[in-house]
């Protein structure tokens, strides 16, 4: 896909797509809880879609009783693997948990630890440490668990949500550098506004066996999604973009790129349920970022950095080798193709990107990796160079399934 921008001017108003990490646990928790309630807004993206139809495909079979093994791909969403066999722990049957072959590289033995600790029978079908997954569902009891929190939020997810249906409930010790931190807090916000007490003290987090309780919700916009608008705005002259179903007060640790931009020249006015962006003249001319509690807007930052040619260096750039592809060395193959070089300090995580070389690069063609945000953060790209290519860019359902839609709304052209 050819996309095409003859001018830099940025006008118009986007509907965003509905928070993914909000959606997802919303469904585990209407799971888990046994009980019925309205999720108004909910994201309608490939992986939000992928776990709704597992849930209603694992009712099905436990309603049913079968002594069949019930096989669920979970494709190449991370939050469906690893939030479905903390739940299918807890759920008798057999169940085999298998996914994309990236999915399979992807790492899962500490959550695995920690549901055997438990008293979860969970058997690896290839290698160690990896799906797929063979696992015997049932009662699992309560305890106190430690746990590495310095490789996925996601597994410390997927235990908070069972925790309140454990036989005794749980105790989690969290150890380590805590990577994706405001993900475990929007997990704990909705916990708590489903009725869960937690007692929080420093990093042991403590909830006891109880129920859940109903009420119904409103999923609010991504903040993910608005972080490639914001990019967009950086690389436009002329800026003044109404962002709707933002909240001022998010619960989505990702709603920090409003003030990330700002660094960047993006001014943001909080408006009721929405946010308009618009451009100021002045820009940092070099900047460090620690993405440890980001991870999924790093891709946009450091492309935004390559495309106006300022110096950064970034950090807590870990968990990225473990994504939908390894991000890292997917940026460094990609941004070389504009002339962007990294450099990679010693004995750390931190990168250095170089000042803009050679911009009268034509016909540059991105490939994806099967990433939507790789997709999504070289896209406004485009704005640069007057047109970028985009290989596989139907991977964006995964997150944002209308992205090309709403950038040709305010101008972009897209040739297929």
């Amino acid at each position: 896909m050819i996309i095409k921008k003859e001018d830099k001017k940025l006008y118009g108003s986007i509907c965003l797509p509905a928070s993914k990490s909000i959606s997802n646990r919303l469904l585990m928790i209407k799971a888990l809880s046994g009980k019925n309630f309205n999720i108004f807004n909910l994201s309608d993206a490939d992986d939000s879609r992928l776990l709704s139809e597992h849930l209603t495909e694992i009712e099905a079979h436990s309603k049913n009783q079968s002594e069949e093994i019930c096989e669920l791909n979970c494709d190449n969403a991370g939050t469906v693997m690893r939030f479905l066999t903390a739940y299918l722990s807890t759920i008798n049957g057999k169940w085999i948990l298998s996914g994309s072959e990236q999915m399979k590289k992807r790492p899962i033995a500490i959550l695995v630890n920690a549901l055997q600790y438990l008293g979860a029978s969970i058997d690896y079908l290839n290698e160690n440490g990896f799906p797929p997954l063979l696992i015997n569902g049932g009662q699992l009891h309560g305890g106190c668990i430690e746990m590495d929190a310095g490789i996925s939020s996601q597994f410390i997810s997927a235990l908070l949500m069972v925790a309140p249906v454990l036989s005794g409930g749980l105790t989690i010790k969290l150890s380590g550098n805590i990577i994706s931190k405001p993900y475990i807090d929007l997990t704990i916000s909705l916990l708590k506004y489903f009725g869960i007490q937690i007692k929080i003290q420093n990093n042991v987090i403590s909830i006891k066996e109880q129920d859940y309780n109903t009420n119904d919700f409103t999923v609010e916009s991504d903040w993910s999604a608005a972080s490639y608008w914001y990019q967009m705005a950086v690389l436009a002259d002329d800026v003044d973009l109404t962002l709707i179903g933002l909240m001022e007060n998010s619960l989505q640790g990702d709603a920090i790129v409003s003030e990330m931009f700002e660094k960047f020249g993006i001014k943001t006015e909080f408006l009721s349920g929405s946010v308009r962006i618009t451009k100021k003249r002045k820009v940092t001319r070099r900047i460090s970022l620690d993405f440890s509690d980001f991870p999924d807007i790093a891709p946009t930052l450091i492309v935004t950095c390559a495309g106006i040619g300022i110096d950064g260096n970034f950090s807590g750039l870990q968990s990225l080798r473990i994504k939908e592809t390894d991000r890292l060395e997917a940026l460094k193959t990609e941004l070389a193709k504009i002339g962007i070089q990294f450099g990679k300090y010693p004995d750390s995580e931190i990168w250095h990107i170089a000042k803009e070389q050679n911009w009268k690069i034509r016909k540059i063609s991105i490939n994806t990796y099967n990433d939507h945000r790789m997709a999504m953060a070289f896209a406004p790209l485009a704005l640069k160079f007057g047109q970028i290519s985009i290989e596989n860019p139907a991977v964006v359902s995964k997150s944002y399934p209308q992205f090309w839609d709403d950038i040709q709304s305010v101008g972009f052209q897209i040739i297929k």
